[in-house]
């Protein structure tokens, strides 16, 4: 018998074929000047839609949203119809593609931002981190923080992105709330000194959170929606004095909100997989929904973890970029491709669309 993890599981109304997700990877392949899909994104996806789901690529909510150059957005016209077609060949190809909804928050630069404007976030505190610009990497620039009365445009902006996605063509979407981004940056003590409603106490800094899972749940079905947390990942600056409080409290909104999934990085955002014994449960503890795990699965230990039921479906990233059909390799246990960190990011169909499948190989 197939072990479990090649078994249906169900989000809501959509029954899902196996329980293996191709995680969000950001490949800084979108048509330069509109951050617009194009037809070799359309054909990667399509590669990749043996996947009992493919979450895509972190896809700006707004033009104040962008962080890193070429990545795609899904706020205006011509994005939503680029979109669609990458949708339209994933569906033909028999998949299902939920749109992960990213704002970066501090982590940008001055010249990716519409006028030149400084990044926004939830206080005036500049990160420790580098984007990707037209002239290379670069510091992120000084951000400046959104005032009270602005929180509720942004909330706006998640909802009318929502209303795109589903637009375009997605079965559902993702809210990225991990990884040093912008609601991440809200959601943490270290990155988040406000004195308003939005700023103190675990519950007044997961506000914006259940705001933004309110608007994006009134858009899509509950259960089409997922959010994405990394509670212990310091990746782009990130602190928080007691992260088992902060993100026990997170998820709780999630569960609240009636979300279809909680997807959590489990450990440094890349490895290593470090965190406090016994962390990950006292989390999923919070929530009632399925949980998806992350963060350097290979086939056994994601076997082993939704057989025990540690997680209910399993993402995976790099591997996925080098096999693009990563379930038929783990179904037979077959010998699987390389990744080559080289192309990972920006570039054009070598490392993007060329990796052989099992089949090529042959």
């Amino acid at each position: 018998m197939d072990p479990k993890l090649f078994s249906p599981l169900d989000l809501g109304d959509l029954t899902l074929p196996n329980r293996i997700v191709m995680a969000p990877l950001t490949r800084n392949r979108a048509l330069p000047g509109g951050d617009v899909p194009h037809a070799l994104n359309a054909t990667y996806y399509a590669q990749r839609a043996s996947a009992g789901l493919i979450i895509s690529e972190g896809t700006q909510i707004s033009p104040e949203g962008k962080g890193y150059i070429q990545t795609p957005g899904i706020h205006s016209d011509e994005q939503v119809v680029g979109w669609k077609t990458v949708t339209d060949a994933v569906h033909e190809a028999g998949g299902r593609m939920f749109a992960q909804l990213w704002h970066v928050g501090r982590i940008s630069h001055v010249s990716l931002l519409p006028g030149g404007q400084a990044p926004v976030a939830p206080s005036p505190i500049a990160a420790k981190s580098q984007t990707f610009i037209a002239t290379g990497f670069a510091d992120v620039s000084e951000p400046r923080a959104l005032d009270t009365g602005e929180i509720a445009r942004v909330v706006g902006d998640y909802r009318t992105a929502a209303e795109n996605a589903k637009a375009a063509g997605f079965d559902g979407v993702e809210i990225h709330a991990a990884n040093g981004y912008l609601i991440d940056q809200f959601l943490r003590d270290g990155t988040n000194k406000r004195e308003d409603e939005y700023g103190g106490t675990p519950d007044k800094r997961t506000r914006f959170l259940a705001e933004v899972l309110e608007a994006v749940a009134s858009v899509y079905p509950s259960k089409r929606v997922g959010v994405r947390f990394s509670p212990f990942s310091s990746f782009n600056d990130m602190t928080d004095s007691d992260p088992l409080t902060t993100f026990s409290a997170a998820i709780a909104r999630a569960n609240d909100a009636k979300l279809g999934y909680v997807h959590l990085v489990e450990g440094e955002t890349g490895g290593p997989r470090s965190f406090p014994k016994g962390a990950i449960q006292t989390l999923r503890a919070n929530f009632s929904g399925a949980y998806m795990a992350n963060n350097a699965y290979d086939r056994q230990m994601a076997i082993d973890a939704v057989e025990s039921g540690q997680a209910d479906l399993v993402a995976f990233g790099s591997l996925f970029i080098a096999n693009p059909d990563l379930v038929k390799r783990f179904r037979q246990d077959a010998p699987l491709n390389t990744p080559d960190p080289q192309t990972f990011y920006g570039g054009d169909a070598a490392g993007y669309t060329d990796y052989p499948t099992l089949d090529e190989v042959a």
